[in-house]
Parts: C-alpha cells; sequence; structure tokens
C-alpha cells in the first residue's frame, strides 16, 4: 500500500494545517502558488500596522483550513459532498487569491488595467490545469459557479466565504485591531445547506451581525486607514508617471525586467497577459519595491520625489470628510506645490489629487446571509427581529479624500490653505 503523501504547517492563527493529498501538495510547491509568499496579504497596512506583514500565501494557507473545517462540519449535518467535490472545492479556496499582482489592488487598475485578479486567477488556474492532468477540473467549475452543488460556490465566493472569514482574522491577529475578531469556529459550526443553498442556523444571528460589524470596522480602521490610503495612492501616482515617461519616450528601467515588460506597453489586456502569463507570476513586491529604490535617483523630478518619499515614509497629508472637496482649494494647492517643487502645474497633479472611499457593511440586493430557522423558515439576516443589520448599516458610506504634498511646515501659506480645507 503506497504511503499517502502529507505536509503539516504550522500555523500562529490556527496551529497545525495538513496538506495530505499530491494535489494539494504540487500545487503549493508550484512556483505560481509560491509566488504568493512575495506578496503582504495588506500591502502598505504595515506602515500604520507594523506586525501586518503577513503574505498571501498566509491567507491562501489559512483560507484551505478553514475549508477543511466547514467541508466536515457540513458532513456531519447529512450534507452530501463527495471525496471529488472536497477535493475541488479545497482547490478553488487555495488558488482563488492566486491571480494577486504586487501591492493587490493598488496595482490592479495601473500596471494591468481592465483584468479583475479573479480573471487572472482562473487563467492561472487553467494553465495549472492543463499542467496536472485535468485534475483541477472541479475546482474550476466551483470557482466559476458552474457546478451543480451551488452552496461550494459560496464557500469559496460569497457573504460567508472561507476568504472573509480568514481574512478577518488572520488581519486582526497581525494588526493587532481587536475589533476585527471574529467568531469564525462558531460560525463554521452553525453552516448549513437548504435547498442547495448555504445558510446558518438561526443559533448564528449574533456572531453573524458581529462578523458583519467587524468588517466594517476593520475597513475603515485598517484598510481604508488614511496612512494606507496616502502610501498606496503615491505607488498608483509612481507608476502612473513611470510609464508615462516610458510611453514618451524616455529611458526609465526599474531593475526588473518582468516590471520593465509591462511598463513598456501602452495598454495591458487580458490577451496580452495570458500571452506572457509567466511573466506575470514573476511579478511580486519585491519588483516594485526594488524599482522605487532605484528610481529615487531618475532625474525626473516628480518620480524620484515620489519614490524617495515612500520608501522613506514621508506620505503625502490626507483629509477625509463627507463632501467633495471644493475644486478652487485643490487648484490652489496644485500651484502652490507647482511653485515650491518648481514644476509645471499639470505635473503638480501627481502631488494634490482627490477621489472617494467607498465601504458597505452588507448589501442584500448583491449578496444574502440567509438564516434558516427551527422551523424551517428563512429570512435575511437584516428581516429578523430585532435586525442589527438594518438598511442604515446596508448602505455604502462613502469618504471624499483629498491627497497633498505639505512637507514644508514653516510655510505659513501651506498652514492657512490647510485650515481651509
Amino acid at each position: 500500500m503506497a504511503q499517502l503523501s502529507r505536509k503539516i504547517i504550522n500555523d500562529p492563527v490556527y496551529g497545525f494545517i495538513t496538506l495530505d493529498q499530491d494535489l494539494l501538495l504540487n500545487i503549493v510547491a508550484h512556483p505560481y502558488y509560491q509566488r504568493l509568499r512575495r506578496i503582504h496579504q495588506m500591502a502598505f497596512a504595515h506602515l500604520v500596522y507594523p506586525g501586518a506583514v503577513h503574505t498571501r500565501l498566509h491567507h491562501s494557507l489559512g483560507a484551505y483550513h478553514l475549508m477543511g473545517n466547514a467541508v466536515a462540519e457540513l458532513r456531519r449535518k447529512g450534507v452530501e459532498i463527495s471525496e471529488e467535490e472536497e477535493l475541488g472545492v479545497k482547490t478553488a479556496i487555495l488558488l482563488h487569491d492566486i491571480g494577486h499582482g504586487p501591492f493587490s489592488h493598488a496595482l490592479e487598475n495601473v500596471l494591468i488595467r481592465g483584468v479583475h485578479h479573479e480573471r487572472l486567477s482562473l487563467m492561472i488556474m487553467q494553465r495549472l490545469n492543463e499542467e496536472f492532468d485535468g485534475q483541477l477540473e472541479t475546482g474550476i467549475r466551483i470557482f466559476t459557479n458552474d457546478h451543480p452543488k451551488r452552496f461550494l460556490h459560496q464557500l469559496v465566493s460569497g457573504q460567508l466565504d472561507m476568504d472573509r472569514m480568514d481574512y478577518l482574522t488572520r488581519d486582526s491577529f497581525f494588526t493587532g485591531v481587536s475589533e476585527g475578531v471574529i467568531g469564525y469556529d462558531r460560525i463554521l459550526k452553525m453552516l448549513t445547506v437548504h435547498r442547495g443553498e448555504l445558510m446558518v442556523e438561526e443559533k448564528a444571528i449574533y456572531s453573524i451581525e458581529k462578523f458583519l460589524v467587524s468588517r466594517r470596522l476593520m475597513y475603515w480602521q485598517v484598510y481604508l486607514h488614511k496612512t494606507v490610503l496616502s502610501a498606496e495612492k503615491m505607488l498608483v501616482k509612481i507608476l502612473e508617471r513611470a510609464r508615462e515617461l516610458v510611453l514618451s519616450g524616455q529611458s526609465v528601467p526599474s531593475s526588473s525586467p518582468v516590471l520593465d515588460f509591462f511598463l513598456q506597453q501602452a495598454s495591458v489586456n487580458e490577451s496580452l497577459v495570458a500571452t506572457h502569463l509567466d511573466r506575470f507570476c514573476l511579478l511580486d513586491d519585491f519588483d516594485v519595491m526594488g524599482a522605487l529604490k532605484h528610481w529615487m535617483f531618475h532625474p525626473d523630478k516628480v518620480l524620484s520625489l515620489l519614490s524617495r518619499n515612500l520608501i522613506d515614509r514621508r506620505l503625502l497629508k490626507v483629509r477625509l470628510q463627507a463632501t467633495p472637496f471644493d475644486k478652487g482649494v485643490v487648484e490652489e494647492l496644485k500651484k502652490s506645490v507647482a511653485e515650491e517643487l518648481s514644476i509645471p502645474v499639470e505635473e503638480a497633479g501627481y502631488f494634490v489629487f482627490t477621489g472617494q472611499a467607498v465601504n458597505t457593511t452588507y448589501n442584500a440586493v448583491d449578496e444574502k446571509i440567509n438564516i434558516l430557522f427551527k422551523d424551517g423558515s428563512v429570512k435575511d439576516i437584516s428581516q429578523v427581529d430585532n435586525a442589527l443589520i438594518h438598511e442604515t448599516l446596508a448602505s455604502a458610506v462613502k469618504k471624499f479624500y483629498l491627497c497633498y504634498y505639505n512637507w514644508t511646515e514653516s510655510s505659513s501659506y501651506f498652514e492657512a490653505l490647510g485650515r481651509k480645507i
């Protein structure tokens, strides 16, 4: 009898995580998957919370671990899940974030425009499926919601998926932000399937409400923290400037041939990425940080100043408010920065810009968390008696931000302008 392959990983959040099937071990050992070691899960959050240096590999393994627990619990309740389906849903969650690029969402809209990370994940899964002789077929069908058992897809991508369950638990652990702590173990115990849909038993109502409130608090306290927001937007501006200079014919070597390739493309679409998937799967945070350290010495003032200050954590100032910023004030700031840095006003737009951050706690129109009651009735979490998650919390919260250069503390003009903002 052949000995079963097995690997045990010691995780700081859950303890021991076990990989006990050849396909799972081969996926984890693949260079595409190992790249996740070199991508931070929370991008620049470590600039605020120094402990937030965990990677997408940590998160992927954690979500996989929770998926194993969820499948075991559903089986105990009589839900039919075959061995093939179990392996499929585990491969789907293990690879659900494989398509993330360096610094994740910050670069998704700059370096690889118009190609969402989920689409990139699917492309990589299909490539791996070819390498592993079709063994990922079930996982791909579950990932794309093309499997007859819809609840399997909901475990991978839904309001109560293992992705969210792990990142809230893991991110609160590594940041030390207790507001993000959720009762993931209790929620998993209360999962059930009714009429083919993933639901939770009524005993979990308060745990689900805590889960949703924790998401809201983590977004504003961590993910959309103004310092994190500033750093991410600075990186976007740096890459936009680098690409602008490259496309105008200037030399902007990054010290990374892979990053150089994507910067030199006037447009990066799905077809280009598919053709050069091996190149994309070499991109990681180290390419970008190496480029910033290289560009600190570039003759272009905009590129070098932004790069140097992001490396040194001298970030753009950020103001947040509920209404859009006055355009006149923004233009005044641009003129002032242009004068102070001796650059054209149009280039000052790299140092002064506005935008909007949005967070929705729970949108019952797009996705639902259904509660299964003992009498067999089903209600949306927002419709239960004395619901905490009601219309107020379900509505989107919008905050307008202004990022602006203001490192000259002695400038009375900046101080006066700051009071007007």
